[in-house]
């Protein structure tokens, strides 16, 4: 009959095989738990509501922008004016009915308007900042009254602004004038 060694022997080494065993398989159960659980924590990341969220961090940037691309027809900077838009192939322009221009007959605009005033007064009126995550909508009814040739022209336009924010922050991608109807 084997003595007490003998089996100490053999549950030493079923011991041994068991952790042999046991270890891997830890790891790997505690491995496969760490990535459902970065997978789960991916899902359970609060997705920003692109409809109902404000975004009040950006609508205060394009406010900044909004503004100092209205200084800048004080100023009667046509440069800085320029800056502030996107210009390339997908920069659209529409004003008075007519048909929509790209970025050349719109900075061309911008220049000629920045030579012809002398003065520049506006208002935005019911301006409403609309962001979808990096691009937003700007509109608002304009009440514009530059001063050309020493008159101050009266202009009243329904306007949509749409903006993308660039590496350079947010830009000029689209203009819509449309004549506002007073009613």
């Amino acid at each position: 009959m084997p003595g007490r060694d003998f089996y100490n022997n053999i549950k030493q080494k079923i011991m041994r095989n068991i952790v042999a065993v046991l270890i891997p398989i830890a790891f790997l159960v505690a491995m496969a738990g760490c990535q459902q659980g970065s997978a789960s924590g991916e899902e359970n990341i609060q997705k920003p509501d692109l409809i109902n969220d404000t975004f009040p961090e950006a609508q205060a940037e394009i406010q900044e922008v909004i503004d100092e691309t209205f200084q800048s027809l004080i100023d009667r900077d046509a440069d800085k004016l320029i800056s502030f838009h996107a210009y390339g192939p997908k920069f659209t322009h529409f004003k008075d009915g007519l048909p929509r221009e790209g970025s050349e007959a719109n900075e061309k605009g911008e220049r000629d308007l920045v030579a012809a005033i002398s003065d520049w007064e506006y208002d935005t009126n019911d301006l409403k900042i609309n962001v979808f995550g990096e691009v937003a909508v700007v509109t608002y009814h304009a009440d514009f009254r530059p001063t050309i040739a020493g008159e101050i022209k009266q202009l009243h336009y329904q306007t949509t602004i749409v903006l993308v924010n660039t590496e350079q922050g947010w830009k000029i991608t689209h203009e819509h004038f449309s004549p506002l109807i007073e009613g």
